[in-house]
């Protein structure tokens, strides 16, 4: 959020682009509608697309012959890690993660791409992904501008003292 001034440009904070979306979310103008049908069917369409390969991998061990226990191992890690980057990808669009935390998990939100991806399908069908947490910093940041500005009004020099 800028706090530029200049001419043409309007004081205060401005709201962040969010991807896909960029600020159409805040006033949800400007084809805002079309980009979330947009964006669950993509998403939609690649945790499909997910789960094909999944499927083809499931069959190559199964071709392998690989053993009943290393194909229920990779069922479990799929389903764990699935679940797991789901919740990690959905509490990520309502407060911002910890770098360190992210950075930590990379790996295991690699091999849970299908969680990550139906998160992003199931929060496009309620708002653009990332629209509440942008949307309360705006809202906190314009406050805040608000109490700024509006803290000191008139000439202070010019002030009556009392006695």
């Amino acid at each position: 959020m800028s706090d530029e001034t200049g001419p043409g440009v309007p004081t205060g904070p401005q709201p962040e682009p969010l991807r896909l979306f960029g600020t159409t979310w805040l006033n949800h103008d400007h084809g805002y509608a079309a980009r979330r049908i947009a964006a669950a069917a993509g998403s939609l369409a690649a945790a499909a697309a997910a789960c094909l390969v999944l499927r083809l991998t499931y069959e190559g061990l199964r071709i392998a012959e690989t053993g009943g226990f290393v194909t229920l191992l990779m069922l479990v890690m799929f389903t764990i890690c699935s679940a797991l980057a789901f919740r990690h990808t959905w509490d990520g669009f309502t407060r911002r993660p910890d770098p360190d935390r992210q950075a930590s998990l990379r790996g295991l939100l690699a091999v849970g791409f299908v969680g990550s991806l139906l998160a992003y399908f199931f929060r496009s069908l309620i708002e653009a992904p990332g629209e509440k947490l942008h949307r309360e910093e705006y809202e906190t940041a314009r406050t805040q501008h608000e109490k700024r500005t509006t803290r000191r009004t008139g000439n202070p020099s010019k002030k009556r003292r009392r006695s």
